[in-house]
């Protein structure tokens, strides 16, 4: 049996959670979600909690009902608070400043490179070396962090580039002679 599908997601006022057969919506103060629930799972309602189980008692569906507890409490979370993701650029010179739908990045490189920003998720720029994510996807937050991450990874010598904020490089030594 999973234990994390034993937890049941607690459902917080301002939440309606829609069971229709094996699809669910979530509405809340943020926006909308929905997501395909597989068959082996089965998913109830109680008032304001929602519990999974099973539909037999094969490994793979115990499984997944867990894992879709774990994406449907996401769910909740992501439409009453939202998710965010935080990164630094760390590099003489490294800047970035959100114009509207377009995040203009300098890291270093003979061009600058701007990218699109999805639709869903919002970025800022409180200051020239810092970007937040937000949206209520968590994994779309997770994904757009990571593809700007991606342009310039921090590199294990002088830690340039960019990073998440609460992220640890590991820093080498130079070369001795």
């Amino acid at each position: 049996m999973s234990r994390v599908a034993n937890n049941p997601v607690q459902i917080p006022s301002g939440v309606e959670v829609i069971l229709n057969g094996q699809s669910v919506k979530v509405k809340g103060s943020k926006g909308e979600l929905n997501h395909e629930i597989h068959t082996l799972v089965e998913v109830s309602q109680q008032e304001s909690s929602l519990t999974f189980a099973a539909r037999n008692t094969e490994q793979n569906s115990n499984a997944l009902a867990g894992t879709t507890r774990a994406l449907l409490n996401n769910m909740v979370m992501g439409v009453s608070q939202g998710f965010e993701k935080k990164l630094t650029l760390v590099g003489v010179g490294y800047r970035a400043q959100a114009q509207g739908k377009k995040l203009n990045l300098s890291l270093g490189f003979s061009h600058p490179v701007e990218y699109k920003v999805p639709e869903g998720i919002s970025i800022e720029t409180p200051s020239q070396t810092e970007i937040v994510v937000t949206g209520i996807d968590k994994q779309q937050v997770g994904q757009v962090a990571a593809n700007i991450r991606a342009y310039r990874p921090p590199e294990p010598y002088k830690g340039k580039g960019v990073r998440y904020t609460d992220e640890h490089v590991v820093r080498k030594e130079a070369k001795k002679k």
